[in-house]
């Protein structure tokens, strides 16, 4: 049995300081990649909102990652998922706080967390993955202090105007 430790803990801590590492020094090109999204604009109640839109698996994975400057507060970015289901939120390589809002297939905004802030490094998982509690089709995702600028609350209802 002391074997396998001994075997185990130094390959275990050599994988996850190489994943440290990794994520430490992405390449430049990943980090200069294009981030632009394709625009629309959503009604929450009543404000209208100019929306980034991740639709696709690449643009999901994407989303606000490596993003330097903050969304102004009249825009966020919007992923539309396939299906309603318990979507969690893993903030690596965000560079700020965010606010973000689970909302469901009729554009009913079932959960949200204010303020949360962003992994520290890629070995802290559990304090910065942030799930709903209730199955949403939409996740949206803004800059800390959107939900307080628009006053948005469980039950705000969003209404997409342009996609």
């Amino acid at each position: 049995m002391a074997r396998k430790s001994a075997v185990l803990i130094p390959v275990i801590i050599a994988a996850v300081a190489v994943g440290a590492l990794g994520v430490a020094f992405v390449p430049k090109d990943i980090r200069d990649r294009d981030t632009s999204f394709p625009k629309g604009t959503v009604r929450i109640d009543n404000d209208v909102i100019t929306v980034e839109i991740a639709e696709t698996a690449a643009q999901q994975q994407r989303w606000m990652t490596f993003r330097q400057d903050r969304l102004p507060l009249d825009t966020a970015m919007l992923i539309k998922h396939d299906k309603s289901d318990l979507y969690e939120v893993w903030m690596l390589n965000i560079e700020y706080n965010l606010d973000l809002i689970w909302l469901d297939e009729s554009g009913d905004v079932v959960y949200m967390i204010k303020n949360a802030p962003p992994c520290q490094n890629v070995v802290e998982t559990v304090s910065c993955t942030y799930k709903t509690t209730k199955e949403a089709l939409y996740v949206m995702a803004a800059t800390s202090g959107f939900i307080d600028e628009h006053s948005i609350s469980v039950g705000s209802k969003m209404t997409i105007i342009s996609a």
